[in-house]
Formats: structure tokens, C-alpha cells, sequence
């Protein structure tokens, strides 16, 4: 069940659960990890934006969906979810997809590879 940790401005979420959001119109998956990794395999559908571009890059975020980040293990994914509520996005918002994109893709879940969304 999601949950929220004291004075972490978003919501934890495992694999499983933001599995059962994927293909949920109000909620978008953005990948947070370097070039290489994504191209690797990511979530089917998923926005790209590196940790490193969020804050230029926070104009981009769907202002109307729940925002599901991650990473390969969900460090930089709460990274992310830090500098998009520091900019002012409802924490209410803000989802870490806590185990991250290697467990995705190894629990089956819709990947895609290469640049294709």
C-alpha cells in the first residue's frame, strides 16, 4: 500500500502497485535515469527527463496527472520528487516508485526499448 515517510514531501509506491496505475490516464511515469540506462529499457510509455533536468525541465510535468518517478532503485527517483515539490508541485502529487525500472522489467511489466516510447 502507498505510504508516506514524515517529512518526505511524496508518496512511496512499490513496482507492484504503480503496475496496477500504468495504464490509468491520471498518472505518468517519468523516468528519471541516465541516457544509457533508459535505452536499456524502460516503462512503456513513460516521460524521459534525468535527474539532472528536472528543475530545468519542471515546465514539461503533466500539470493535471499524479506523477509516478523512477529510477533504477529509487534514489534518484526521490531526488526527483524533492525537486519538483520544491518548485511547487503538490506533494499529493508525487510518487517514488521505490524498487525501480530493473525490477519493472523483471517482473513483466510493459517495457519498451531503444528511444521507442
Amino acid at each position: 500500500m502507498p505510504y508516506r515517510v514524515d517529512g518526505e514531501p511524496y508518496i512511496r509506491i512499490s513496482v507492484d502497485e504503480a503496475s496496477e496505475l500504468h495504464e490509468n490516464a491520471d498518472y505518468v511515469f517519468i523516468d528519471v535515469r541516465r541516457p544509457d540506462e533508459y535505452i536499456d529499457g524502460h516503462i512503456k510509455g513513460a516521460l524521459f527527463i534525468t535527474v539532472d533536468e528536472i528543475l530545468a525541465r519542471v515546465d514539461e510535468l503533466p500539470k493535471d496527472k499524479n506523477l509516478l518517478f523512477i529510477c533504477a532503485a529509487g534514489v534518484r527517483s526521490a531526488l526527483a520528487c524533492e525537486m519538483s515539490a520544491s518548485m511547487g508541485i503538490d506533494q499529493d502529487r508525487l510518487y517514488n516508485v521505490e524498487e525501480g525500472t530493473p525490477t519493472w522489467i523483471n517482473k513483466g511489466y510493459p517495457t519498451s526499448i531503444g528511444s521507442e516510447i
